[in-house]
């Protein structure tokens, strides 16, 4: 689940990551994974399920372009009768002013912190410009699956702490029309609805993601032999820090 206005220009801050960053030293932070895709086909009696279990460690260091993200994930794949072992990576660099180049995917599941709904690191003032979010505000956002917008709003939620670390929390909901094929199924022809959530938190020391929360769910119908059948398939991910603080190297 990957994607790149919030009222003045912060969902862009936030989702895209168009303005400047802090630079870090090399660090290193280790992540839990939980994820699911389940899919069904009402009418046809289909039903499947796959579910994700892991650990991503993310490592930052300094680069001539600005700051490197490498994530690796070793994670167990379970179909409800075959458990497969399999390994992901994803690569990106943020530069100074905030753009984002991919460097390597290698995340077919879409299981790395850096391939979610949420940039994986915010700006100073983006992290006080939600700080002082006392209202949802509207925002379109980029469809991670077509590209075409959702529509919805963004919120902050209150602080917390996560192992120690104080976080800042922001939530958003948003929804919009799907038709054609998705690209992890190119053979189902559908029409209907996505509807995305999430919650994330960052921490105020570094701004750097610690954890999130994101489901994508899609509801639609695909013609059948009797007529159009209901298709429902949801997409769920939730990342958590799995060490207090974030390591130095």
């Amino acid at each position: 689940m990957s994607s790149r206005h919030l009222a003045g220009l912060l969902l862009l801050s936030i989702l895209v990551g168009m303005s400047s960053v802090p630079a870090l030293a090399d660090v290193q932070q280790v992540y839990t994974l939980e994820g699911s895709d389940t899919f069904r086909i009402a009418g046809r009696d289909l039903h499947s399920i796959m579910t994700y279990t892991g650990t991503e460690t993310m490592s930052l260091r300094s680069v001539a372009r600005g700051t490197l993200f490498d994530v690796r994930v070793t994670y167990e794949k379970n179909d409800g009768t075959t458990i497969a072992h399999e390994r992901s990576r994803y690569e990106l660099t943020m530069r100074p002013t905030g753009e984002v180049v991919d460097q390597h995917d290698a995340d077919p599941d879409y299981l790395t912190i850096l391939n979610q709904p949420f940039s994986v690191q915010l700006d100073a003032p983006t992290m006080r410009d939600l700080h002082g979010l006392d209202q949802a505000v509207p925002f379109d956002f980029p469809s991670p699956m077509t590209g075409k917008p959702l529509h919805g709003t963004l919120r902050r939620l209150a602080d917390g702490t996560l192992n120690g670390v104080r976080v800042l929390g922001i939530a958003f909901t948003a929804q919009g029309p799907l038709a054609g094929t998705l690209p992890d199924r190119p053979g189902l022809e559908l029409g209907g609805t996505i509807t995305m959530n999430g919650t994330a938190y960052y921490a105020y020391t570094s701004a750097l993601l610690l954890a999130l929360d994101a489901t994508l769910l899609i509801e639609g119908k695909v013609a059948g032999p009797a007529g159009d059948d209901a298709v429902t398939i949801t997409y769920k991910r939730v990342i958590r820090p799995a060490a207090a603080e974030i390591r130095g190297r």
